[in-house]
């Protein structure tokens, strides 16, 4: 087999056969690569010359009691390194193998990829060919396919991955990048001083003479992608769960929500915002030339491993299209039940809630007060393979494995009193309603529970006991609702005080009277504060958790509901009776030194 000449500096050589040095990965053939792609990883390594049928033969057999994949358990048996198997997974799918250290990459190769992208993906750029508008990148892994979906839908090119040795990939990219921190300020002042927008600042957003080539053409400036990037990356990095890109008569503003609080970002010229909201149409799918009508789409990218689901909603508004991105990211929510907030009695009674075999559990609260996070919690733990779960949900936020979730669209007519009734003919065990809004969906859920299933749902109420009055303003008799309703958490979110900047003080008498208390109640307790620090954002506050108050449907309290009992009456026999309410939640969470005196007076009513 003839020996390839390496590589000539700036493009990626044609690998060969020759052994390739310390630290690099084995490099193939074009020709081999064509025999081998699609083929098993053992047979790869076997024509590789790596390991004989025998040693193969003898990890297959492991495999049968280990359930681990076959690359790793030669390695544990010492028969390859684990750069060979890394070609060999390159190999089946069909990528080369190359080695960075010949490698020397062009400056304004660089600069196509930006230094926020090339360090979210663990990717370096060696070449890029302006004729097909393809760029070709170096990968630490061939499993890393998300890194090329991702790179081809925000940067828009043709991407062609090689992979190479991950201790290779990360000198490339420290040589390349350094330190570099892209700004976005830096950003915005290349892009006001680019004489290629000038035209956009002629160009009316609601004006229906708007060049379509112009916008599109801009749309696909590799700086206006930079900056959409910058945002997105800079909003996943800080956890944002919300991205608006809000248009005014005289500006264009840019601001992400973190716990619950949005935060400026510096704003980018007004006339960037036609391109800027066309490329999150383009990324979207959506339609480039609709400006009148409202649009939803999704984005889906893979950041740092984890899959991150940006769901986007589009308005026209006097001044141009708003746009809000909301972030789904899983690795950001924890959907565990030990997790939420819930204090160890309250714990116990949401569990022995959800494990009864049939009746309805409603969690109510405002709009991103976390109901649907608890409610993936409590499903995420009966989510075993003996039981069938379906969800009904608009939209649906996380795809769960194990469980069969329905999408709403009112528009074909799929709406939650359809989906619901389609569900009963299904065989599930519990059913979600992503939130209960009309009289017939109500009444499908009753029906679900009197025919032996448990049903999950939400409302939007101030608090627990008004989840009755709501019920009936729907329509629901008294008597179905005390059938079926076994209990009602109602919750909120609280932002939880930085543990790295928190101190103890003492609250002025003024902050204790918004709580209610006096001094005497507090005698004993300590209460803390965070002063703000780099790892915050200098905010006093990161992450939040949920506050609760549990309503359990007694004997008394249904016959209370059956006596058309007022939700003021309610709530004082059900204090009574121990219910702890989110005020009294919240004082506890003040105590532990989890939450601020301002968060739960912003978050929870003073109690009568």
């Amino acid at each position: 087999m003839a020996e390839n000449k390496p590589p000539t500096p700036g493009t990626p050589g044609t690998p060969g056969s020759k052994p390739a040095p310390t630290g690099a990965l084995p490099t193939l053939t074009s020709a081999d690569l064509a025999q081998l792609k699609g083929r098993k990883i053992g047979r790869i390594l076997t024509k590789m010359g790596k390991v004989t049928r025998e040693q193969v033969q003898e990890a297959l057999d492991l495999q049968t009691q280990r359930r681990l994949p076959l690359g790793q358990l030669l390695i544990e048996l010492g028969y390859v390194k684990e750069e060979d198997v890394s070609a060999a997974l390159a190999a089946q799918a069909g990528m080369e193998t190359m080695d960075l250290d010949k490698i020397e990459v062009a400056p304004e190769v660089v600069k196509i990829l930006p230094v926020e992208t090339a360090q979210a993906y663990q990717v370096v750029p060696l070449q890029y060919d302006d004729r097909t508008n393809t760029l070709t990148v170096a990968l630490k892994s061939a499993n890393n396919f998300r890194a090329i979906d991702d790179l081809r839908l925000l940067m828009g090119y043709n991407v062609k991955p090689v992979v190479a040795d991950p201790s290779q990939v990360d000198r490339l990219l420290t040589k390349l990048y350094g330190k570099e921190q892209a700004s976005l300020e830096t950003l915005i002042n290349e892009l006001s001083e680019d004489d290629k927008f000038d035209d956009l600042k002629y160009m009316k957003e609601n004006s229906q003479s708007i060049d379509l080539e112009a916008l599109i053409e801009a749309a696909e400036d590799n700086k206006v992608k930079r900056l959409l990037n910058l945002v997105l990356m800079q909003a996943i990095k800080d956890k944002a769960s919300d991205i608006h890109f809000e248009p005014f008569e005289d500006e264009f503003k840019m601001r992400y929500r973190i716990d619950g609080v949005l935060y400026e970002m510096l704003p980018p010229p007004k006339y960037l915002a036609l391109p800027v909201v066309s490329r999150v149409k383009v990324m979207a799918n959506l339609d480039i030339a609709e400006r009148r009508l409202p649009q939803d789409g999704r984005i889906e990218l893979a950041v740092n491993g984890q899959p991150v689901d940006l769901r986007v909603a589009i308005l026209p508004t006097m001044f141009g299209e708003s746009v809000v991105m909301r972030v789904l990211d899983r690795s950001a929510v924890s959907l565990d039940l030990n997790r939420v907030g819930l204090r160890p009695d309250d714990l116990g009674v949401v569990r022995q809630l959800i494990n009864k075999p049939n009746g309805i559990v409603i969690v109510t609260g405002h709009t991103g007060s976390g109901k649907t996070t608890t409610l993936y919690a409590a499903l995420n733990e009966l989510n075993t393979i003996d039981c069938k779960i379906l969800t009904a949900e608009d939209p649906v936020e996380y795809d769960i494995y194990g469980m069969v979730q329905v999408q709403i669209n009112a528009d074909v007519g799929l709406t939650f009193a359809r989906a619901l009734r389609s569900f009963l003919r299904q065989d599930p065990d519990i059913v979600l309603i992503g939130e209960t809004r009309d009289l017939e969906t109500a009444q499908i859920g009753v029906q679900a529970s009197l025919t032996g299933h448990l049903v999950f749902s939400t409302l939007h109420t101030n608090d627990a006991p008004s989840s009755i009055a709501r019920m009936l303003d729907l329509g629901l008799d008294s008597f179905l609702i005390t059938a079926t309703l076994e209990g009602i958490i109602a919750q909120r979110l609280v932002r939880k005080i930085c543990p790295r900047c928190k101190e103890a003080y003492e609250p002025a008498d003024e902050h204790l009277m918004e709580l209610g208390l006096t001094r005497d109640d507090v005698q004993g307790k300590t209460f803390y504060r965070g002063v703000g620090c780099e790892y915050c954002n200098n905010t006093a506050y990161k992450g939040r958790q949920g506050i609760f108050e549990l309503m359990l449907l007694t004997d008394d309290i249904r016959e209370m509901i059956m006596q058309n009992a007022s939700s003021q009456q309610l709530r004082v026999a059900l204090r009574k009776k121990g219910m702890r309410s989110l005020r009294q939640s919240g004082l506890m969470a003040i105590f532990d030194g989890a939450t601020s005196i301002d968060e739960v007076v912003k978050e929870t009513v003073v109690e009568e």
